[in-house]
Protein backbone atom coordinates (compact mmCIF):
# COMPACT_ATOMS: atom_id res chain seq x y z
CA UNK A 1 0.00 0.00 0.00
CA UNK A 2 1.22 3.30 -1.03
CA UNK A 3 0.69 7.00 1.26
CA UNK A 4 -1.66 7.95 -1.49
CA UNK A 5 -4.03 5.17 -0.71
CA UNK A 6 -4.07 6.33 2.75
CA UNK A 7 -6.73 8.91 4.19
CA UNK A 8 -4.70 12.04 5.61
CA UNK A 9 -5.35 15.22 6.79
CA UNK A 10 -7.58 17.23 5.69
CA UNK A 11 -9.49 14.17 3.40
CA UNK A 12 -12.55 13.18 5.40
CA UNK A 13 -13.77 9.18 5.44
CA UNK A 14 -16.65 8.99 2.80
CA UNK A 15 -16.41 5.45 3.69
CA UNK A 16 -15.32 2.93 6.49
CA UNK A 17 -15.48 0.02 4.11
CA UNK A 18 -11.60 -0.25 3.56
CA UNK A 19 -9.98 2.49 4.98
CA UNK A 20 -6.53 3.42 6.70
CA UNK A 21 -6.94 6.60 8.63
CA UNK A 22 -3.62 8.59 10.19
CA UNK A 23 -4.61 9.73 13.36
CA UNK A 24 -1.83 12.11 16.15
CA UNK A 25 -2.74 10.42 19.53
CA UNK A 26 -3.01 13.53 22.06
CA UNK A 27 -1.21 12.84 25.29
CA UNK A 28 -3.72 11.23 28.48
CA UNK A 29 -5.39 8.63 26.43
CA UNK A 30 -4.60 5.35 25.16
CA UNK A 31 -4.78 4.17 21.72
CA UNK A 32 -7.90 1.99 22.29
CA UNK A 33 -9.41 5.45 23.86
CA UNK A 34 -9.16 6.36 19.89
CA UNK A 35 -10.84 2.91 18.51
CA UNK A 36 -13.35 4.14 20.83
CA UNK A 37 -13.93 7.34 19.97
CA UNK A 38 -13.60 6.47 16.11
CA UNK A 39 -16.71 3.88 16.69
CA UNK A 40 -18.91 6.61 17.85
CA UNK A 41 -18.58 8.28 14.18
CA UNK A 42 -17.90 5.25 12.32
CA UNK A 43 -21.24 3.20 10.60
CA UNK A 44 -18.95 -0.19 11.30
CA UNK A 45 -17.32 -1.49 14.80
CA UNK A 46 -14.59 -3.19 12.51
CA UNK A 47 -12.22 -0.93 13.89
CA UNK A 48 -8.32 -1.44 14.72
CA UNK A 49 -4.88 0.42 15.56
CA UNK A 50 -1.59 -0.95 13.87
CA UNK A 51 0.87 -0.66 16.86
CA UNK A 52 -0.10 0.71 19.83
CA UNK A 53 1.34 4.25 22.23
CA UNK A 54 1.54 4.28 25.62
CA UNK A 55 -0.58 7.10 26.79
CA UNK A 56 1.98 9.30 28.27
CA UNK A 57 3.32 9.55 24.43
CA UNK A 58 1.97 11.58 21.30
CA UNK A 59 1.96 11.22 17.78
CA UNK A 60 1.20 8.81 14.92
CA UNK A 61 -1.29 5.78 15.22
CA UNK A 62 -2.55 3.88 12.26
CA UNK A 63 -6.01 3.07 12.34
CA UNK A 64 -7.84 0.46 9.91
CA UNK A 65 -11.54 -0.23 9.51
CA UNK A 66 -13.30 -2.72 7.63
CA UNK A 67 -11.53 -4.93 5.05
CA UNK A 68 -8.28 -2.59 5.70
CA UNK A 69 -7.65 -4.24 9.28
CA UNK A 70 -6.23 -7.53 6.93
CA UNK A 71 -3.90 -5.66 6.44
CA UNK A 72 -2.67 -5.02 9.80
CA UNK A 73 0.17 -6.87 9.98
CA UNK A 74 1.77 -4.65 6.99
CA UNK A 75 1.41 -1.70 9.09
CA UNK A 76 2.67 -3.28 12.12
CA UNK A 77 6.37 -4.59 10.67
CA UNK A 78 7.09 -0.99 9.52
CA UNK A 79 10.28 0.96 11.43
CA UNK A 80 9.22 3.62 13.50
CA UNK A 81 10.93 6.91 13.68
CA UNK A 82 10.62 8.31 17.52
CA UNK A 83 11.85 11.68 19.19
CA UNK A 84 11.59 12.03 22.53
CA UNK A 85 13.71 13.01 25.96
CA UNK A 86 15.50 11.14 28.82
CA UNK A 87 15.67 12.48 31.85
CA UNK A 88 18.59 11.21 33.13
CA UNK A 89 19.41 10.89 37.07
CA UNK A 90 16.56 9.22 38.02
CA UNK A 91 15.09 5.99 37.81
CA UNK A 92 11.05 4.96 38.05
CA UNK A 93 9.23 1.59 38.33
CA UNK A 94 7.34 2.13 34.71
CA UNK A 95 10.27 3.05 32.98
CA UNK A 96 8.97 6.42 32.67
CA UNK A 97 7.40 9.70 34.24
CA UNK A 98 4.14 7.98 34.60
CA UNK A 99 5.28 5.76 38.25
CA UNK A 100 7.44 8.14 40.65
CA UNK A 101 10.73 8.52 40.77
CA UNK A 102 12.42 5.49 42.94
CA UNK A 103 16.38 6.61 42.59
CA UNK A 104 18.42 9.72 42.26
CA UNK A 105 21.68 10.04 40.79
CA UNK A 106 24.26 12.71 40.22
CA UNK A 107 24.88 13.73 36.43
CA UNK A 108 27.16 15.56 36.61
CA UNK A 109 30.02 13.20 35.41
CA UNK A 110 27.89 13.14 32.20
CA UNK A 111 29.89 14.58 29.26
CA UNK A 112 28.76 14.87 25.42
CA UNK A 113 31.78 12.81 24.32
CA UNK A 114 30.04 9.93 26.44
CA UNK A 115 26.64 10.38 25.68
CA UNK A 116 27.46 10.10 22.19
CA UNK A 117 29.85 6.50 22.62
CA UNK A 118 27.17 5.11 24.87
CA UNK A 119 24.62 5.82 22.20
CA UNK A 120 26.26 4.19 20.04
CA UNK A 121 26.33 0.84 21.71
CA UNK A 122 22.46 0.26 21.39
CA UNK A 123 22.43 0.80 17.57
CA UNK A 124 22.45 -2.64 15.57
CA UNK A 125 20.74 -5.67 16.87
CA UNK A 126 19.94 -5.62 20.32
CA UNK A 127 17.85 -7.36 23.45
CA UNK A 128 15.90 -5.56 25.85
CA UNK A 129 13.84 -6.15 28.64
CA UNK A 130 10.51 -5.80 28.43
CA UNK A 131 9.21 -3.51 31.04
CA UNK A 132 7.68 -4.35 34.63
CA UNK A 133 4.52 -2.06 33.41
CA UNK A 134 3.94 -3.50 29.81
CA UNK A 135 0.74 -5.34 28.48
CA UNK A 136 2.95 -8.62 27.76
CA UNK A 137 1.62 -11.35 29.36
CA UNK A 138 3.34 -13.53 31.61
CA UNK A 139 1.42 -17.22 32.49
CA UNK A 140 -1.56 -15.91 31.20
CA UNK A 141 -1.77 -12.24 33.29
CA UNK A 142 -0.28 -8.63 32.01
CA UNK A 143 3.06 -7.51 33.69
CA UNK A 144 1.56 -4.16 34.68
CA UNK A 145 -1.12 -6.13 36.85
CA UNK A 146 1.95 -8.25 38.93
CA UNK A 147 3.49 -4.74 38.99
CA UNK A 148 0.89 -2.95 40.28
CA UNK A 149 0.60 -5.76 43.10
CA UNK A 150 4.97 -5.53 43.88
CA UNK A 151 4.88 -8.83 42.79
CA UNK A 152 8.41 -9.98 41.28
CA UNK A 153 8.69 -11.81 37.72
CA UNK A 154 11.08 -12.46 35.66
CA UNK A 155 10.71 -10.81 32.77
CA UNK A 156 11.04 -11.66 29.32
CA UNK A 157 13.49 -9.92 26.71
CA UNK A 158 13.20 -9.72 22.67
CA UNK A 159 15.18 -8.73 20.42
CA UNK A 160 14.84 -5.45 18.19
CA UNK A 161 16.68 -3.55 15.83
CA UNK A 162 18.06 0.04 16.15
CA UNK A 163 18.85 1.39 13.04
CA UNK A 164 19.65 5.07 14.47
CA UNK A 165 19.65 6.55 17.90
CA UNK A 166 20.84 10.33 17.61
CA UNK A 167 20.89 12.52 20.32
CA UNK A 168 20.50 16.43 20.48
CA UNK A 169 20.28 19.40 23.20
CA UNK A 170 21.31 18.52 26.83
CA UNK A 171 20.93 20.48 30.05
CA UNK A 172 22.56 18.56 32.14
CA UNK A 173 19.49 16.52 33.08
CA UNK A 174 17.62 16.24 29.77
CA UNK A 175 18.54 14.88 26.97
CA UNK A 176 16.88 14.99 23.51
CA UNK A 177 17.19 11.93 21.04
CA UNK A 178 15.48 10.25 17.47
CA UNK A 179 15.18 6.87 17.42
CA UNK A 180 14.60 4.52 13.95
CA UNK A 181 13.57 0.91 15.31
CA UNK A 182 11.83 -2.45 14.17
CA UNK A 183 8.75 -3.69 15.49
CA UNK A 184 8.58 -4.29 19.54
CA UNK A 185 10.98 -1.67 20.32
CA UNK A 186 10.33 -0.31 23.75
CA UNK A 187 11.94 3.32 24.10
CA UNK A 188 11.18 3.24 27.67
CA UNK A 189 13.73 0.42 28.32
CA UNK A 190 16.02 1.99 26.10
CA UNK A 191 15.71 5.08 27.87
CA UNK A 192 16.32 3.42 31.19
CA UNK A 193 18.95 0.70 29.98
CA UNK A 194 20.85 4.31 28.11
CA UNK A 195 20.72 5.66 31.61
CA UNK A 196 22.18 2.58 32.95
CA UNK A 197 25.23 2.50 30.47
CA UNK A 198 25.83 5.88 31.64
CA UNK A 199 26.11 5.11 35.37
CA UNK A 200 23.22 7.38 36.44
CA UNK A 201 19.77 6.00 35.45
CA UNK A 202 17.13 7.19 33.87
CA UNK A 203 13.86 7.78 32.56
CA UNK A 204 11.79 8.57 29.78
CA UNK A 205 10.07 11.71 30.16
CA UNK A 206 8.82 12.45 26.14
CA UNK A 207 7.64 10.45 23.72
CA UNK A 208 6.37 11.27 20.10
CA UNK A 209 5.93 8.76 16.84
CA UNK A 210 7.11 10.95 14.29
CA UNK A 211 6.70 7.86 11.46
CA UNK A 212 5.37 4.22 10.60
CA UNK A 213 7.42 3.44 7.01
CA UNK A 214 6.16 6.21 4.53
CA UNK A 215 3.69 7.67 6.42
CA UNK A 216 4.12 10.88 9.20
CA UNK A 217 2.63 12.44 11.59
CA UNK A 218 2.47 15.71 10.04
CA UNK A 219 -0.25 14.14 7.56
CA UNK A 220 -2.23 12.57 10.82
CA UNK A 221 -5.73 13.82 11.96
CA UNK A 222 -5.74 15.17 15.40
CA UNK A 223 -8.44 13.24 16.90
CA UNK A 224 -10.36 16.09 17.89
CA UNK A 225 -10.26 17.88 14.79
CA UNK A 226 -11.86 14.59 12.94
CA UNK A 227 -14.47 13.99 15.82
CA UNK A 228 -15.68 17.26 15.46
CA UNK A 229 -15.83 17.48 11.25
CA UNK A 230 -17.59 14.57 11.02
CA UNK A 231 -19.98 15.74 14.02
Amino acid sequence: MTPEHVLSYPSRPESWDDLVLLIDKEEGITSFDIIRRLRRISPIRKIGHAGTLDPMATGLVICLSGRATKRMTTFMDMEKVYTGVIRLGETTASLDRETPVETVRPTSGVTAIALDETARQFVGDITQTTPAYSAVKVKGERLYRKARRGERVTLPTRDVHISEFTLGAFDGRDVSFRVTCSKGTYIRSLASEFGEALGCGGHLNRLRRQQIGPYHVDSAWPLSLLMDSMS
